[in-house]
């Protein structure tokens, strides 16, 4: 098998990195995260030039026609810089739908303008009782007279603060659990009836609380089939815990660079701590994690578009697995290397280890993926 990139995927990690590495030093990403929205729109201007935005669009949507491995290249960049930008809600959970199901109005319409960073839009999903089952929606959606109208209540939409647009979940038909009837629709946050309360997250991020009261939108708002849309929303979770896998080991591989640093550096008795045996052992196992969910994101990003939503579930719970293991172990590693500076708001390894242990709970926690992977009979069957 081909682990390679082409020269167009060199091309892009290289640049991709470069852009991180000039601009978005830690100092830099503490004066971006003071900006109204919680990230820097100068950045996000610099990623629609680039072609970043439009990544996974066809090109007839303003887009460049890339897949889940140029996905995984930006993702993984974007982990190691800790970015505040809404990529992941816009471009690959919402937007991601929008491809994947929606006509070919609502692409001609919304696509090039998320490529060329002039919309901005969100996934409101989750709800209070929800927690990690997908299938979980109250939000209801009744037919009127020339569309629908959606009352309901989304709990931590990321980047809700600042959406133009919201795709959202909605029940048209069935039990509150019940995996049919389950509709998505494109809302305008400045619809009446959508109102949002906004708040930072732990990680430095931002999300909202959106609530929908009689919010009218039209038939053709409706993304695919009304009540069959589960199936859309699995295959954007799986493509998305992919990315967020790749992120999660550029956010690992930066955090084990500069505790390796620390440890050159830092000196105690007259010598370099990282002379200490015992820590270039702990050195060794953090970077024994990291290779270990460096090789499940791949195997994530290969499977992301399997054909067969068993296999490819499957295959994204179990990568999602060991490297959300990978991450808790190197996140209370690096911690710890760095003794009392590890725990200070003012030095970035810590934000590390909060990035980290947020995503650690993204459509579901470990536990979830652990159990979904055991009802499944595992990812190699018995006797294989």
């Amino acid at each position: 098998m081909d682990f390679d990139f082409s020269d167009e995927q060199r091309m892009l990690k290289e640049s991709v990195e470069q852009l991180i590495t000039d601009r978005y030093t830690f100092e830099q990403r503490k004066q971006y995260m003071k900006e109204p929205a919680g990230y820097s729109r100068d950045m996000w201007e610099r990623y629609a030039e680039m072609g970043l935005l439009g990544l996974p669009f066809d090109e007839k949507h303003g887009g460049v026609g890339g897949g889940a491995v140029e996905t995984m290249i930006v993702m993984e960049a974007f982990g190691r810089g800790l970015t505040l930008e809404p990529y992941l809600a816009t471009v690959v959970m919402a937007g991601g739908l929008i491809n994947q199901g929606g006509s070919d109005a609502q692409k001609n319409a919304l696509l090039p303008k998320i490529a060329d960073g002039s919309l901005l839009m969100a996934y409101a999903h989750s709800e209070a009782q929800s927690r990690y089952d997908l299938a979980d929606v109250a939000t209801t959606a009744k037919r009127d007279a020339d569309g629908w109208i959606l009352d309901g209540e989304k709990s931590f939409v990321a980047h809700g603060n600042c959406a133009d647009k919201l795709v959202v979940s909605a029940r048209i038909a069935g039990e509150r659990k019940s995996p049919e009837g389950i509709a998505l629709f494109v809302v305008d946050t400045k619809a009446p009836g959508v109102s949002r309360k906004s708040y930072e997250t732990q990680d430095g991020q931002r999300a909202a609380q959106i609530k929908l009261s009689g919010v009218k939108v039209s038939s053709n708002d409706a993304i695919g089939d009304p009540g069959k849309a589960l199936s859309l929303i699995r295959t954007m979770a799986d493509r998305t815990l992919a990315a967020v896998g790749a992120e999660a080991v550029g956010a690992m591989g930066a955090a084990h660079e500069v505790t390796i640093e620390y440890l050159r550096t830092r000196k105690q008795f007259g010598v370099a701590i990282g002379s200490f045996q015992v820590l270039q052992h702990r050195a060794v196992d953090i970077l024994v994690a990291l290779e270990q969910a460096r090789s499940m994101a791949l195997y994530a990003t290969m499977m992301a578009n399997d054909p067969d939503p068993a296999e490819r579930s499957k295959a994204i719970s179990a990568a999602t697995i060991q490297i959300r293991r990978s991450g808790k172990f190197v996140g209370q590693q690096v911690v710890q290397l760095h003794g009392g500076i590890g725990m200070t708001l003012e030095y970035k390894i810590g934000h590390y280890f909060k990035r980290l242990t947020a995503m650690e709970s993204l459509l579901g926690d470990t536990d979830h993926h652990l159990a979904a992977l055991a009802r499944a009979g595992g990812l190699i069957a018995a006797g294989a």
